[in-house]
């Protein structure tokens, strides 16, 4: 079964931000290149910058989906990410040295009754992905377009904050991907296991607000999950419109 890479997308600041990339070179063992490079840690997160935290030591979607409308632009040269959501003016911070401005700016966002954003977290080596290995998520244009019919309307792909958009594929064909090795491009990655998911696909990606149940969707299939986590094993380049071979 063989299909075709649509769009890649990096998320700079997890939960803070998407930006599409026309092409990308994967390493071995590591993250989409600028993807998830920063976390905003909570003020009861016990993350330290030194290891590899779970998703609940940091400011989310999850529990605040007014994160969900950002959208962000990497200037890997300059080290900074530029900022933008529909009720804030951009903003344009390099995230470790301007910590206190990136919080100031996202405090607005965050729900009263939830813990306050508190300080930004890097761990070299590798994006803080949701998975405890450095993944790449990889995401079935028909699957999502069966949780839209199912549904009864459009929705996002951006709900679901994934990597690699690919087409060409039955729906659900990814889960049957477990454990095998897929080629995109030049790169090689093994399927790891299913994205299971949480209230962030709830949030309107151009709103940040939820109004779409979908994990009461998802669970029609009898599951909550959606898209695959995927080691990669070989790296190489990844463009838009490159094959997605099983191997």
């Amino acid at each position: 079964m063989s299909g075709t890479v649509t769009s890649l997308w990096r998320h700079p600041i997890k939960s803070h931000g998407r930006e599409e990339v026309a092409t990308v070179t994967l390493t071995a063992g590591k993250t989409m290149p600028g993807d998830r490079i920063w976390a905003v840690a909570h003020e009861h997160s016990k993350a330290d910058g030194h290891a590899w935290a779970s998703c609940a030591n940091f400011s989310r979607v999850a529990k605040a989906p007014g994160l969900m409308a950002i959208t962000s632009r990497l200037d890997e040269a300059k080290g900074t990410v530029t900022l933008s959501h529909p009720e804030l003016d951009d903003i344009t911070v390099a995230p470790e040295q301007d910590e206190a401005a990136l919080i100031a700016w996202v405090t607005p966002l965050m729900p009263a009754h939830r813990a306050a954003s508190a300080r930004v977290i890097r761990v070299d080596g590798r994006g803080m992905t949701d998975s405890d290995f450095p993944s790449i998520t990889l995401c079935n244009a028909a699957s999502h377009r069966v949780v839209e019919q199912r549904i009864g309307r459009d929705l996002s792909i951006h709900r679901w904050r994934g990597n690699v958009w690919f087409g060409g594929v039955p729906e659900w064909e990814e889960f049957d991907w477990m454990d095998r090795e897929v080629q995109i491009g030049e790169a090689v990655l093994r399927v790891r296991e299913r994205t299971d998911r949480c209230a962030a696909t709830t949030a309107n990606p151009e709103t940040g607000q939820r109004d779409a149940d979908t994990l009461g969707t998802l669970g029609t299939w009898g599951h909550q999950d959606f898209s695959v986590r995927a080691e990669v094993v070989r790296g190489g380049a990844m463009t838009r419109g490159d094959r997605v071979q099983v191997l």
